[in-house]
């Protein structure tokens, strides 16, 4: 072993005291200075991917981790040039983030950066490929004063991995602590891991590289943080535990059911651990309560929350959040121990919107999100004090009124209110109140109309607030003007919202040649004011072809498969959670295509919530 520098002090665990020195042998690479964050310190974190994504040419990007595929693609000279030009907007980005006030980022992943036997021989060159190359780029980010914390799920494998662990849950739980021990030896300058155990790879990744879900209950997740917290905390870094789930397996339900979270921390009191919560029952939607998981555990907990709206244009077009977060803000003032936040100012679907936030190609209403999220949690701050709070604003009342009407205008038109006001619950699943749009789809569809007439009572009044959205996205144009921002981002909303205001009238009037035509018409205008190579546009998907479902048969799914508060019924433990998976997996082997493609082929698949 080397000397035991005078900066390497001993900490005190249950255990006994622990030497840093005892992390490092002559084989291991000179550390840089540590410069690791007290495990009882806020957390104000951000995401940092964005600077590996210029240049990067898909047409769809998966914006939930980094382009691995990319790199692999190329060879030593490239890949220099490539990680030095992510060297230098990382130290841009993290310059500007870390003068507002965050002081982490988070980006992905372990497993691309931990060695271990049990990998191909192929697959460990591309470890230590990438290992030289993050050392780099960690060096940047720690010059900019950001604490660095890197992302998993549990558990990624390769073929060799996966071969080898078999469907072992102790082989599982043990590679998984030797991996995380031999990264935090060989990366002393990471402060800690945020691992996810709800969510797996999408279906687009195709490299060796590849997560599954394997955790399936609340005992599953609860040995498995027991396995992996004494690692933790021998290294003295922060375990950061998602709750995010979407419905698959018994566990999928974590997110918001408090029994299940209750089972899956019993018995854990690790000076390491912090929770991860998103702010509500389901995605980075609107007209989502608090979630009240916050409230059942002393636990440290850091909140979830999204300032480039992947559901609501990706920062193409003002979509302000302030106010949602303000009363959320509030709120959880009154939780037992939150401790931060994590922003993603870029993570999160797929879509080929491409804005990166604090980089060249940024935009301004992601940022403005940014800091005003930060404002409101960190300094306690309202809307009103934050809007004014930021850099470069001479205009004040002008910019909060524009930002006002811009979440009216999302709340009112892009969401339909008497739909999204229902709290709604199919299996595991709290459904999202968002219909109609998805990512940059648009849907104008006859099973739609049908099933939104069952929701709504009065579409007269959807339309007639469909149409003053309208006129006010036309007063937000003129106050960008005023406060020298992108008019014609206001422009680019004002054509992508008419669509929607225009499917309203579908939607809730008697079906007409008149209505399909203009639709046909919109849609035509819409590709030729944004036509490819211009700006990416969202893509509209007319389907006027009769659903034949009788609304007899919708009204029976919603009143008795879908249920309008989260605790379980007989009915839902009996045919929502048992017979309805075997139901669909059946007739899914019968007639593979019966589900539609966005469903079967976008992220993990509908076949998650079945699981």
């Amino acid at each position: 072993m080397t000397p035991c520098p005078d900066e390497f002090v001993t900490f005190e665990l249950e255990r006994g005291k622990v030497s840093l020195c005892s992390w490092f042998s002559d084989t291991l690479r000179e550390s840089p200075v540590l410069n690791l964050p007290a495990l009882n310190s806020p957390l104000y974190l951000i995401d940092a991917i964005g600077p590996f994504f210029p240049g990067y040419d898909r047409f769809r990007i998966n914006w939930s981790k980094l382009p691995w595929m990319r790199f692999e693609k190329m060879g030593a000279a490239e890949l220099d040039d490539a990680f030095a030009a992510v060297r230098s907007d990382m130290k841009s980005f993290c310059r500007s983030v870390s003068q507002i006030g965050y002081n982490g980022v988070t980006l992905d992943d372990v497993p691309h950066l931990a060695d271990h036997e049990y990998y191909e021989d192929s697959v460990r060159e591309q470890i230590a490929v990438y290992q030289e190359k993050f050392r780099d780029l960690f060096q940047v980010m720690h010059e900019e004063g950001m604490h660095i914390y890197l992302t998993m799920d549990i558990l990624t494998f390769t073929p060799a991995l996966e071969k080898r662990l078999g469907k072992s849950e102790k082989k599982m739980r043990l590679f998984l602590a030797e991996l995380l021990d031999g990264f935090f030896a060989d990366f002393p300058e990471v402060a800690g891991v945020v691992l996810r155990i709800g969510e797996s790879d999408g279906l687009d990744i195709k490299e060796q590289f590849r997560s599954k879900l394997v955790l399936k209950n609340s005992a599953m997740v609860n040995r498995c943080l027991k396995a992996v917290l004494p690692i933790f905390e021998k290294h003295n870094r922060r375990c950061i535990f998602r709750t995010w789930t979407v419905g698959a397996h018994e566990v999928g339900d974590l997110i918001w059911h408090h029994a299940t979270l209750e089972k899956t921390i019993a018995g854990i009191t690790s000076p390491a651990l912090v929770l991860s919560m998103k702010y509500g029952e389901s995605d980075f939607f609107r007209y989502l309560s608090l979630n009240r998981n916050f409230f059942v555990t002393d636990i440290p907990t850091i909140v979830e929350l999204q300032t480039r709206r992947e559901y609501e244009g990706c920062g193409e077009y003002p979509s302000f959040i302030g106010h949602d977060y303000e009363q959320l803000a509030i709120e959880l003032r009154e939780a037992p121990n939150v401790v931060g936040i994590s922003v993603w100012c870029q993570t999160g679907g797929w879509t080929p919107f491409r804005r990166l936030a604090f980089l060249e190609n940024s935009s301004v209403w992601t940022e403005i999100n940014t800091f005003v999220a930060l404002r409101l949690f960190k300094h306690g701050e309202l809307v009103e004090e934050a809007v004014s709070h930021l850099p470069g604003v001479t205009n004040s009342p002008a910019l909060h009124e524009l930002l006002r009407l811009s979440e009216e205008v999302v709340t009112d038109l892009l969401y339909l209110p008497d739909f999204a006001r229902r709290r709604l619950y199919f299996r595991r699943v709290r459904i999202p109140p968002l219909i109609g749009v998805y990512w940059h789809h648009i849907f104008v569809a006859h099973s739609l109309k049908k099933m939104l007439n069952y929701f709504v009572e009065d579409g007269e009044a959807s339309i007639r607030s469909a149409h003053a959205s309208m006129v006010k996205i036309k007063h937000m144009r003129s106050l960008a003007l005023e406060c020298g921002l992108p008019e014609e981002d206001i422009e680019y909303m004002d054509y992508t919202f008419g669509i929607i205001a225009l499917a309203r009238e579908y939607f809730f009037r008697p079906f007409d040649d008149e209505i399909k035509s203009r639709l046909k018409e919109a849609k035509k205008a819409y590709k030729k004011r944004y036509p490819k190579g211009t700006r990416f546009r969202y893509t509209v998907k007319l389907d006027f072809k009769p659903f034949k479902m009788n609304g007899r048969y919708i009204a029976i799914f919603f009143n008795h498969l879908v249920r309008k508060n989260p605790s379980y019924r007989i009915v839902d433990r009996i045919i929502g959670l048992r017979l309805l998976s075997i139901a669909y997996f059946t007739l899914k082997r019968s007639r593979p295509k019966m589900v539609p493609k966005i469903a079967r082929k976008s992220a993990m698949g509908i076949d998650a919530v079945f699981k």
